[in-house]
């Protein structure tokens, strides 16, 4: 994410081939992105970790709004980059493969709208997901209650008791 962020908030400001360079990076990594988020919702749903049951009531409630509110974002902002790029008649560039827009072009207002949204719903992603990072290291250096541990894929997880395997 903060890849593409840097990019979209960045490319206006190269000459006309890095300025390509730039949009086509970022096209590439955004139907990258598609499928991550593809499976990772997947994953979510069928073999993804679950919550402890030792977390607070009102700390439970307050990751797992974090986490579908990061989920929704980033839905949303990929949907409207497919939206704003088709709708202005132009392909989409996968590694130099163009995928043609299913769509016939927006109205210039309806355009705007939504390069608009775009842009701001990244900004709110960054901010919410820095925050999200910030209390991830809160916990590991303040409270010191391994919840960095959770996020690892190496070692006997069933140990940590911040998460369980969904049944």
């Amino acid at each position: 994410m903060l890849f593409q962020f840097a990019l979209g908030e960045s490319w206006g400001w190269p000459a006309k081939p890095v300025h390509h360079l730039m949009v086509v990076a970022h096209l590439t990594a955004g139907i990258l992105l598609t499928a991550i988020m593809g499976f990772r919702i997947a994953w979510r749903l069928t073999k993804g970790r679950q919550l402890s049951y030792l977390l607070r009531p009102l700390d439970r409630c307050f990751v797992m709004s974090v986490e579908y509110t990061l989920y929704v974002l980033l839905l949303a902002e990929i949907v409207l980059g497919y939206l704003w790029r088709w709708g202005a008649g132009q392909a989409m560039s996968f590694f130099g493969f163009l995928i043609p827009s299913p769509f016939t072009r927006f109205p210039a207002a309806l355009l705007h709208w939504i390069q608009t949204i775009h842009h701001w719903n990244a900004w709110l992603v960054v901010a919410i997901a820095t925050g999200h990072g910030m209390a991830a290291v809160f916990h590991q250096v303040i409270l010191k209650d391994g919840v960095l541990d959770r996020m690892m894929l190496h070692g006997d997880q069933r140990a940590n008791p911040l998460f369980t395997q969904k049944p």
